[in-house]
């Protein structure tokens, strides 16, 4: 399973033997179990289970909240106040549900800028990176699907806000818009989309991410040195690795209980912190909230969408070059959209010869102000577009496509790396060299 040289799973019993001949399913757990993982692996590669069990957590609870829900504009706020109301353990199913998009998006956003500082893009690891991207968009799709389902005032004016910005692209915009809708506006038809689409993604993200896990067990994981397991034969690769089980296992176990232990204290004790109050009033078409606001997790690239207005020079300047057609709204979806495509092209725009950040030093301060403007950009934009805040936005936005296009390209050529470790066993050695001694013994 593993492109690292290690022990082949040998059937020892007649039963064994008997289903490894025809469904290899225990060689396939075994070689899972037994997969040779890099002995140096911090905290913050305790994501990735974390996501799994969001994974499983919002399909199970969706199952069973689908099984009480109504997808018609006349009854879907009233189905999800029965949920909360009428339905045995339903406002906790709910909770479960809403707060765990947002526990999810936590994992996945850390998940993701752990990967850009340890360098976890660079080869043979892109189509690895490229794949979980394609997770993070679906699972943005999917947020946002359903985010409209309880019908009330911000998921109603979100979906018209959102499905609008279609409507901007050239030529094709308002038909695209008017598919979307299922007519020539937000309703039934809608509703009833974004329901069908909203059941079916997950699925569709489960299969990448069995996908995604294969790639990176092909691979092998990256690791906070950035340098490579060896390869040269079976003792080798063993002394810069440890099994997954039990070492990583219970790692990665322990992490998420901790994890789930706020996570529980939030959907028993606040469970309405992350979410809008004007999504407890039912939609209505007549009446439009004083401001429109997405999920927290979206904020970030929706301030992007709005920081590009008419009044940017850049705006003004892409528009005279297209006569037009590229204006402020359309210019707006397309950095909004760009801003995610620049962190897939990320293998190809990263220049370093070294992998890991850890060894970078320039480079640790400009994914330092990355991560600093993340967060500025995550505030800016639940407020609104007076000044300051359109300024903020605007400067925001400019380093987020300066890090990925300007600055990570020239810090390849202009850094000077610190040296490396020459194999994970001397890393692991440096850190731990009471644990080297023990093993030694």
């Amino acid at each position: 399973m593993s492109g690292i040289p290690h022990d082949h799973y040998e059937p020892k019993t007649g039963i064994e033997k008997w289903i490894n001949g025809r469904l290899p399913i225990i060689g396939l757990v075994h070689a899972t179990l037994t997969a040779p993982t890099p002995k140096n692996l911090n905290w913050m590669w305790i994501w990735g289970i974390v996501l799994a069990f969001c994974l499983v957590l919002q399909i199970v609870t969706g199952i069973v909240l689908v099984m009480h829900y109504t997808p018609h504009v006349d009854m879907a706020f009233a189905s999800v106040e029965h949920i909360m109301r009428d339905v045995n353990g339903g406002h906790m199913l709910r909770y479960l549900h809403a707060n765990g998009a947002s526990l999810f998006f936590i994992a996945v956003y850390l998940h993701i800028f752990r990967g850009l500082y340890y360098g976890s893009y660079k080869a043979p690891r892109e189509i690895t990176w490229i794949i979980g991207m394609l997770i993070y968009l679906l699972m943005m799709a999917t947020g946002f699907l359903g985010y409209v389902l309880p019908w009330g005032q911000m998921s109603f004016w979100g979906a018209t806000v959102i499905t609008g910005l279609f409507g901007a692209i050239p030529f094709v915009g308002e038909a695209l818009q008017t598919f979307l809708l299922g007519g020539p506006a937000v309703d039934n038809a809608t509703l009833n989309r974004f329901f069908s689409l909203h059941y079916l993604l997950p699925f569709v993200i489960a299969g990448l991410v069995i996908v995604h896990i294969w790639a990176f067990h092909h691979t092998g994981n990256n690791n906070p040195t950035g340098v490579e397991v060896r390869r040269g034969s079976v003792k080798e690769a063993k002394k810069d690795t440890l099994p997954f089980w039990p070492y990583f296992v219970i790692k990665d176990l322990f992490a998420l209980g901790v994890v789930l232990v706020v996570f529980f204290a939030v959907v028993g004790f606040m469970p309405n912190y992350l979410g809008h109050p004007d999504n407890y009033i039912p939609a209505n078409p007549l009446s439009t909230p004083s401001h429109i606001v997405p999920e927290w997790y979206y904020l970030p690239f929706y301030a992007i969408l709005r920081a590009f207005t008419a009044d940017v020079w850049a705006v003004q300047f892409v528009s005279f070059l297209t006569g037009g057609i590229v204006d402020a709204k359309f210019f707006g979806v397309l950095a909004m959209f760009g801003a995610i495509f620049v962190m897939a092209l990320v293998p190809w725009l990263d220049t370093s010869s070294v992998r890991s950040g850890k060894y970078r030093p320039m480079f640790k301060w400009w994914f330092a102000l990355l991560a600093i403007d993340f967060v500025v950009l995550m505030w800016v934009g639940a407020r609104d577009t007076e000044f300051p805040h359109d300024w903020i936005s605007l400067i925001g936005a400019t380093y987020w496509f300066a890090y990925f296009l300007v600055i990570l390209p020239l810090l390849g050529v202009f850094e000077k790396p610190l040296p490396l470790p020459a194999t994970i066993e001397d890393d692991f050695v440096a850190h731990y060299p009471g644990a080297a001694k023990d093993s030694a013994e």
